[in-house]
């Protein structure tokens, strides 16, 4: 069971990762809230996920980049 969710954690971003380790809450209770909210405004908080997720993949590119000052695009 760890490894699927491991694995799940991977494949979706983090984001929810993220804000627990920001905010001191287990990822777990984060994502429970989440499916709870969703259900309830009809999958509204989906775009919210996506855009979080955009921003924080920005994040580690942006981030790369200042690591390595030789790199040209």
């Amino acid at each position: 069971m760890q490894k699927i969710r491991e694995f799940l954690e991977l494949q979706a971003f983090g984001v929810c990762t993220s804000i627990g380790v920001r905010l001191g809450i287990a990822s777990t209770r984060i994502r429970m809230w989440f499916i709870y909210i969703s259900f309830l405004t009809m999958g509204s908080p989906i775009i919210i996920y996506m855009i979080l997720a955009f921003w924080k993949n920005m994040k580690n590119y942006v981030f790369a980049a200042k690591r390595n000052p030789l790199k040209y695009y």
